[in-house]
């Protein structure tokens, strides 16, 4: 009897599991498809730790070429409130160009001093790790800056006249949310008629850099979040990359795509602090010693880096560095002075020098 209970038994059960599959195969295919609908027709989400989603600090809408947006210095000049070598400075007794790491923001209002009524919001979702509110100490004057992505990626916002009493260390702030008022402060005299936000996104060139800066015996009051230590991004091209990936933005992504203006090769007995915090721009074997190449933009921000192989090693002899396929048509005008060349050859200057020793720190 239980031998024919048995029998019984599996004679329905087959048929109903083979019923069961057919089904949860057919369920699970229609699922599948409504979500990759579902997918195809909702907008871009940034969920992944390395994006970003970019608002404008401002009520302004931010385009390279709405120049009227922009405050440009007492030259008059508009593309002087742009990024890069925008500027002149003196240089001993020479007029050269001189770089600028972020843009400036033109304020939409003024009160009957000129002075700017404007507020300033966080660009994107982040942390607030720096705030200086006494204007004498910088040329930044008063100014903010958060922290995004896990501390991969800043913004900076200077010159401000006032910060909002909400805004301190360690406070998270969303994108959109107020951080202060447009000013004109600053250690160099900055007249209210010229007040703008001054804005950076830009990475941290070294972790260590407060302690380099003692080692040099260097007055710093403002940590690793020093104007030195913060090399700039354009940020005029992290909207425009937003926008080509689906109003999304990666910074090593961003960072991989650019032209570098020199490759540098030196010597080094271990893995330098910025590839340790942005590990996806090393490629190819970790660094066990030896030299490694570095891809470098204009300003020093490296974009890539690698081990050297034999032969390039071999081929700098004695030198701790050489310097090669340096493009003239990144590098422009070249304001910032990392690379000079003398008697047709290409070395580091004087403030390349102080670039190298607080990278490789």
């Amino acid at each position: 009897m239980s031998a024919f209970n048995f029998r019984w038994h599996l004679r329905w059960l087959v048929p109903l599991l083979i019923l069961d599959i057919l089904l949860f195969m057919f369920w699970r295919e229609k699922y599948w498809k409504a979500e990759q609908l579902k997918k195809a027709a909702a907008p871009a989400v940034c969920a992944a730790p390395a994006t970003l989603r970019f608002g404008f600090p401002t009520e302004r809408e931010l385009d390279r070429y709405a120049l009227s947006s922009f405050q440009p210095t007492l030259s008059g000049r508009p593309e002087s409130a742009l990024f890069g070598s925008v500027r002149l400075g003196c240089v001993g007794r020479r007029l050269m160009p001189s770089f600028h790491e972020g843009v400036d923001i033109a304020p939409l209002k003024r009160d009957a001093a000129g002075r700017p009524q404007d507020d300033v919001y966080a660009a994107a979702d982040g942390m607030v790790v720096y705030l200086n509110r006494f204007e004498g100490n910088s040329n930044y004057g008063k100014y903010v800056v958060l922290a995004h992505g896990n501390g991969k990626l800043y913004t900076l916002y200077a010159h401000l006249d006032k910060i909002d009493p909400h805004i301190s260390r360690g406070v998270k702030a969303q994108e959109g949310e107020l951080l202060g008022k447009m000013g004109s402060t600053s250690s160099i005299h900055m007249p209210p008629s010229q007040g703008h936000l001054h804005f950076e996104v830009c990475v941290m060139l070294n972790s260590n850099f407060d302690n380099w800066m003692k080692r040099r015996r260097t007055k710093n009051e403002h940590g690793a979040f020093n104007g030195w230590n913060l090399i700039g991004v354009d940020p005029l091209s992290v909207y425009e990359k937003q926008e080509e990936d689906f109003d999304c933005y990666d910074l090593e992504s961003h960072l991989r795509g650019m032209r570098p203006a020199f490759e540098i090769i030196l010597k080094t007995g271990r893995q330098i602090d910025f590839f340790r915090r942005y590990p996806g721009l090393w490629h190819g074997a970790p660094c066990a010693g030896g030299a490694m190449v570095l891809a470098c933009s204009e300003n020093g921000l490296p974009l890539q880096g690698r081990a050297a192989l034999q032969n390039e090693i071999s081929a700098m002899g004695r030198k701790k560095y050489f310097i090669r396929g340096v493009d003239a048509a990144v590098l422009g005008r070249n304001g910032c002075r990392l690379i000079v060349r003398e008697n047709g050859k290409w070395r580091l200057g004087n403030e390349g020098e102080k670039w190298l020793a607080m990278l490789t720190y």
